[in-house]
């Protein structure tokens, strides 16, 4: 498949989704059902908000309820469409699969510049949204249960559990109707983070092959590796921040909506944000270079790209002038069709969105396992996890005097054996597991097959494959 004009996002993920399926031995029949949204509903409602009545469009697609609650975010942005949220809800679809995690594909949208109102103003139209929604059921704990997405965070999907929770006035587990809600409000610790730790561990999993990261043509490990990110929202920045922080990384450019900022020495993510939330922006900032055209800086060299935004910001236009080797999709879609042909044909190596961004979807999972439970994760094992340990450390303790203190234990190494893992700990370790599981998987069909040369054609093998079974064991 070459394109010869720019395909749409909603193209783009069916061109990608024929690719793989052209490899895969499937009915018509079941490779359509699989490939369609199976609904979509456009809301249009009234507000009234400063003095008059403001109408707001919004959208809630169902994929695929091959599995059932469907799970997917709802942003807030005036670029929501319908074709963009049903391109993100089949996104959902195979992400889940690939991750198993036990949902179908759903996204949502509302046609709305959250920038433009005040809080109690956001809330009003959240709360509408969410009621039009809900008597429809498309937000239900065992249905439909949403989570953050562009535009959205903990505050929104915390009135939307309180709506839901007012219409629903019987409902034992109300909260697990949306994911990505407030610690305090049902959620659980490590979920704001999760979808930039998630593209952290896929790039740990990545440089654990030694024969993947020479396909990228790079070596070694992520300490000294030149990153630039686009986007420094709730996902880029804190993939950034963990790849600085802890893997040693090097930030050397930062893209955002009023330009990009480069320094070859490293910026420091945390001073960036830092800046960025007091002055609405990046543009101003002392420690770098300023370019007003932040797309440039796509282009400029490093050795990992992490697009983190929107979608589509990769495309026929600059696609033969991305210099980065390895390419990690932390947005949804940010690689056309079109740009993924070409730079798969120049041997650029990517990460796929289905992939490198599921870490939000699956601590959503966890939230809302959570939730059904109504008991947070380490509660009842901690404390015996931590008298276990201790019984260890005390017998060596006692040995070693038995030997004349021949020995002694590293300096910290007490006090970190006998921690019992907490909530955070445990969503980490589970989703570190799922990461390394996810790709392992991809990677399996990416190496032993010859007519699968890369990592997105793969995890769609994958996923697919995961849906077909389950529609097959449902009778189709």
């Amino acid at each position: 498949m070459t394109a010869t004009k720019e395909p749409s996002f909603r193209e783009s993920v069916d061109l990608m989704f024929n690719r793989a399926a052209a490899l895969m031995e499937l009915s018509p029949g079941l490779e359509e059902k699989i490939r369609v949204c199976n609904a979509t509903y456009t809301v249009r409602f009234g507000v009234r908000l400063r003095g008059q009545i403001h109408t707001f469009t919004g959208y809630r697609s169902v994929h695929s309820e091959h599995m059932e609650p469907v799970k997917g975010g709802i942003r807030y942005s005036l670029a929501v469409n319908q074709d963009e949220v049903e391109a993100l809800a089949a996104l959902m679809t195979y992400k889940c699969a690939l991750v198993d995690a036990p949902f179908g594909g759903s996204k949502g949208g509302l046609c709305v510049d959250p920038r433009a109102w005040e809080e109690h103003e956001l809330e009003q139209i959240t709360r509408r949204f969410a009621y039009e929604l809900i008597k429809r059921d498309l937000i239900h704990p065992a249905q439909n249960v949403p989570a953050p997405d562009m535009g959205t965070g903990e505050r929104e999907m915390a009135w939307i559990a309180d709506q839901y929770k007012r219409m629903a006035t019987t409902d034992i587990n109300y909260r697990a109707c949306v994911t990505g809600k407030p610690i305090n409000g049902g959620g659980i610790q490590g979920r704001v983070e999760a979808t930039g730790r998630g593209v952290q561990y896929a790039l740990h999993e990545f440089f654990r092959h030694p024969e993947d990261v020479r396909a990228a043509g790079l070596s070694g490990t992520l300490e000294g590796k030149r990153v630039i990110v686009q986007g420094l929202g709730n996902v880029g920045y804190h993939a950034a921040k963990f790849l600085q922080e802890e893997d040693g990384a090097i930030i050397t450019g930062i893209i955002e909506r009023d330009g990009a900022l480069f320094n070859d020495k490293g910026l420091n993510v945390e001073s960036v944000r830092d800046w960025m939330v007091k002055h609405d922006g990046i543009k101003g900032y002392p420690d770098a270079t300023h370019h007003a055209k932040g797309a440039d800086v796509l282009e400029a060299s490093c050795d990992i790209l992490v697009p983190a935004a929107m979608e589509g910001v990769i495309n026929l236009s600059n696609a033969k002038r991305i210099k980065a080797p390895l390419i990690i999709e932390a947005a949804n879609g940010p690689v056309t069709a079109g740009a993924d042909d070409i730079l798969r044909n120049k041997g650029t190596v990517i990460i796929p969105d289905m992939y490198a961004n599921a870490g939000g979807v699956t601590v959503s999972y966890f939230e809302w396992v959570k939730n059904l439970s109504h008991i947070r994760f380490g509660r009842i094992g901690r404390r015996q996890e931590e008298a276990r340990h201790h019984l260890i450390v005390t017998e060596l303790e006692r040995l070693n005097r038995g030997i004349g203190d021949a020995w002694e234990l590293s300096p910290g190494f007490k006090q970190k054996y006998l921690r019992g893992a907490g909530e955070l700990e445990l969503v980490r370790s589970g989703l570190d597991d799922t990461m390394r599981s996810a790709y392992q998987s991809m990677r399996e069909v990416w190496h032993s097959r010859q007519d699968v040369t890369d990592l997105r054609t793969a995890a769609y093998l994958v996923s697919i494959a995961k849906v077909a079974a389950s529609y097959r064991a449902m009778g189709l």
